[in-house]
């Protein structure tokens, strides 16, 4: 039984607690919890003891934020058992929370404040009875208040809703039990554990409860949206940036500060800003000298083991070898060989809108056979690529595709029509950016293996041709432009490369369009004696002509395989008017 002093110490708190200022004007701005009391309605609390309780609970709520968004409160009362007084999702008004506080019965049993925390835990702080989710970070706070010594085992329980995340403060009464208390509490003890033992710590008890409410973390909750650091102070918080950086107009992000914008770094190449300040950097192929300002050329030819065979050539961060005139550079990258006979990279594009019609994209296939029959095909030889195009482009296969000439004359065949528009300009960029990659199967640059790009169209095209085009050119693709019938000249003389009457042919028909591989007979390397700039390799002059000429030696030997056909069959009938 409590002694009477403990009735004038719970009168005297009732006092101070009415006379404390309204709850508007003390009214803190925590950021959304989830409050449940947990208060001790045991025989020993008397009646109005326990009114002294009721005023606890709802001097704190009239100085909460109360709502659905933002903080929720619950109430349960214990002794022998535990009775849910109203959960979380029950009231979302101080008013209604007042009148609910006012009308409870007392149990007037036992002391089980193991119970009531397991209920707490497995029922007042579920989603089902109002709390949020966890994964909104909403923090659980739990506000035990009991006048006595638990008669159940508290420890183990308490540890389990600690471990669940709620967040423990553990208020005792005069006589309660600070083992028990230190027990159910969540760390650090000294900030969530209170004992009020006289009226003159219980002022200080109020405003030290009430001041840890105001200053719940309002980062926590993750909602903050800083960039950088969140600053909590008393239920709101600020956005700080980290050192180097600035806050923004929106107070959330942050930008690094421009040092080097002040004018006043002194580097000789490039200025770039860091947090600290800034630091000089230099341009690729220089170094950094020792007073972190000036850069100096390096020549990695003589500063590496290069390994080139004949000559290693410097460039800005980098080194590449390079081989005599009439030689040409290993897939090594280093040493030499002599020129391939007529090597090239092929990408074929072929028309195949709906103008040129089924039949005569068979006499097509015909035309790309006859210009594989001329190359030596192989990884380390020709390699062939074929694109087709009508309102979209469709790689048929890639340079690294095919190894044999068999393999890529029965893929020809098997190409299918595809019809509609004619997008030539959306096939050369196709070709430019995709078909002479070395994804794709092109020989790096450096390989001095020419890259030829032979594009086949009948009609004008429905986009723009010149800037791809010129692009092709620009990127070292040797352009060969082919029209037959409606095929528009001015397209196939932007498409063609320099000199352009050698790089472009026109034929009125299908049929005839075979004739076409005699104009591949071009002069590619200016003659000696002319006085014309060189312009390319020795290597890519020889396989360009090597390519040429083989074209025209098929035509050549188709040519003469017809005469001699001709001429046995002269012969036959010959044969036959002398039997008659």
């Amino acid at each position: 039984m409590k002694l009477l002093p403990l009735a004038a110490f719970l009168l005297l708190v009732l006092t101070a607690l009415e006379a404390r200022p309204k709850p508007s004007a003390l009214k803190c701005r925590t950021g959304p919890l989830d409050i449940v009391f947990v208060i001790d309605s045991s025989r020993s609390v008397r009646p109005f003891e326990f009114e002294t309780m009721r005023r606890f609970m709802i001097d704190i709520i009239g100085n909460l934020d109360v709502g659905p968004n933002a903080t929720r409160v619950g109430v349960i009362q214990y002794s022998s058992q535990v009775q849910n007084i109203f959960s979380l999702k029950t009231f979302f008004t101080r008013a209604e929370m007042e009148r609910a506080i006012n009308g409870i019965v007392p149990l007037a049993q036992g002391t089980m404040t193991g119970l009531a925390i397991q209920y707490a835990m497995n029922v007042a702080f579920t989603v089902q009875e109002g709390a949020r989710p966890p994964h909104k970070k909403i923090p659980r706070i739990a506000i035990i208040v009991t006048d006595g010594r638990p008669q159940d085992r508290v420890s183990e329980v308490a540890a389990h809703a600690r471990n669940a995340g709620i967040e423990i403060y553990a208020v005792g009464i005069q006589r309660a039990d600070m083992n028990s208390l230190r027990a159910m509490a969540s760390p650090p003890l000294e900030e969530h554990v209170f004992l009020v033992e006289s009226f003159e710590l219980i002022q200080q008890f109020g405003k030290q409860f009430q001041d840890k409410l105001c200053a719940i973390d309002a980062c926590a909750d993750g909602r903050h949206g800083c960039e950088h650091h969140c600053i909590s102070t008393r239920g709101t918080y600020s956005c700080r940036c980290r050192t180097g950086y600035h806050l923004n107009q929106d107070k959330r992000s942050c930008t690094m500060i421009d040092y080097c914008s002040f004018g006043n770094h002194s580097c000789q190449h490039d200025c770039v800003s860091i947090p600290a300040g800034h630091r000089c950097r230099c341009r690729d192929g220089f170094m950094l000298q020792h007073d972190g300002k000036s850069c100096r050329a390096i020549d990695l030819c003589n500063g590496v083991d290069h390994g080139c065979e004949f000559k290693c050539v410097s460039s800005e961060g980098s080194f590449h070898c390079v081989c005599p005139e009439g030689q040409q550079l290993h897939a090594d990258g280093k040493t030499c060989n002599k020129c391939g006979a007529g090597h090239v990279d092929l990408v074929m594009v072929i028309d195949g809108s709906k103008s040129v019609r089924p039949h005569n994209f068979e006499l097509v296939k015909q035309f790309v056979n006859r210009i594989v029959d001329l190359l030596e095909v192989s990884p380390d030889g020709t390699r062939v690529g074929l694109v087709q195009y009508s309102s979209r482009v469709r790689t048929e296969f890639p340079l690294n595709k095919y190894h044999s000439a068999e393999e890529i004359k029965e893929a020809v065949m098997k190409m299918e029509y595809m019809e509609k528009g004619t997008m030539t300009g959306l096939a050369l960029k196709h070709m430019v950016e995709h078909s002479f990659s070395e994804l794709e199967g092109a020989r790096p640059l450096s390989y001095n293996v020419p890259r030829i790009g032979l594009v086949f169209t009948d009609g004008r095209s429905q986009d723009d041709i010149s800037e791809w085009a010129q692009r092709a050119k620009e990127s070292g693709i040797v352009m060969f432009a082919v029209g037959v019938g409606k095929a528009v000249e001015e397209e196939l003389r932007a498409i063609a490369s320099e000199p352009v009457e050698q790089h472009f042919s026109y034929s009125a028909d299908f049929t005839t369009m075979t004739n076409l591989v005699e104009n591949f007979k071009l002069n590619i390397c200016p003659e000696e004696g002319r006085g014309e700039t060189e312009i390319r390799s020795p290597c890519e002059c020889e396989a360009l002509v090597q390519f040429q000429t083989n074209t025209v030696a098929i035509l050549q030997s188709l040519t003469e395989r017809i005469a001699q056909m001709t001429a046995r069959l002269e012969a036959l009938e010959k044969q036959i008017a002398l039997k008659k």
